[in-house]
């Protein structure tokens, strides 16, 4: 079986981008959601950017971003892809990807099977799709909740892109979602934390050697 590619999310000091460099992931994530308790300000994105090994892509995480947000990070921080993680339409993922010439993510939440019409819409336009668990009305975070969804939904699911499965993954339960889901790429975020946005190095070690 080919090697499950990890993406870690949220990243905030060197230390835990140093941890998941080493650990052997493939995506570090820095989060730009200012409500977030991983946001990170552009210019501390920028230096921890740069200290990021060769070959590991630098993935910036959005929220429904204005073209002037957008310019102010892909113009300072290093980065390899945008990952659009609000309510942005197809046509705007391809707004997004004419006017920047990066690849796109786009991070679409699902709670029933209601919700897979969307991952075929967004595979028509975004380089990668990123499967994350919807949620809760109540909340105000698109992600990093610590929720999952039903994984039979996606099980063994293929789209035109390739897709990355998210949402509520931890070092204990990676290895059965990549097993239920055949997911070849995993995301987490609040899964290797010892507190919000507080990344700890030892489960994001754990974390890859359980994916």
């Amino acid at each position: 079986m080919p090697q499950t590619r990890v993406k870690i999310c949220g990243l905030n000091t060197r230390e835990s981008v140093m941890a998941a460099a080493e650990a052997g992931a493939a995506y570090v994530g820095f989060n730009f959601v200012q409500r977030s308790p991983r946001y990170v300000d552009i210019e501390s994105a920028r230096r921890l950017a740069v200290e990021v090994p060769v070959g590991v892509a630098k993935v910036a995480l959005t929220l429904d971003a204005t073209d002037d947000e957008l310019d102010g990070i892909v113009g300072a921080v290093p980065i390899d892809m945008l990952q659009l993680h609000g309510a942005e339409a197809p046509e705007r993922v391809a707004e997004v990807k004419a006017r920047f010439g990066l690849p796109v993510m786009k991070a679409v939440g699902i709670a029933d099977e209601g919700d897979l019409a969307a991952l075929d819409s967004y595979a028509k336009i975004a380089d990668q799709l990123l499967v994350d668990t919807k949620p809760p009305r109540s909340g105000d975070l698109p992600g990093g909740t610590g929720l999952t969804f039903d994984w039979r939904l996606v099980a063994n699911r293929r789209w035109s892109v390739p897709w990355m499965l998210a949402g509520g993954l931890t070092p204990g339960n990676v290895g059965e979602a990549i097993r239920l889901t055949g997911a070849r790429q995993v995301d987490v975020a609040s899964g290797v934390e010892s507190a919000p946005g507080v990344k700890d190095p030892d489960l994001i070690r754990a974390f890859l050697a359980a994916a």
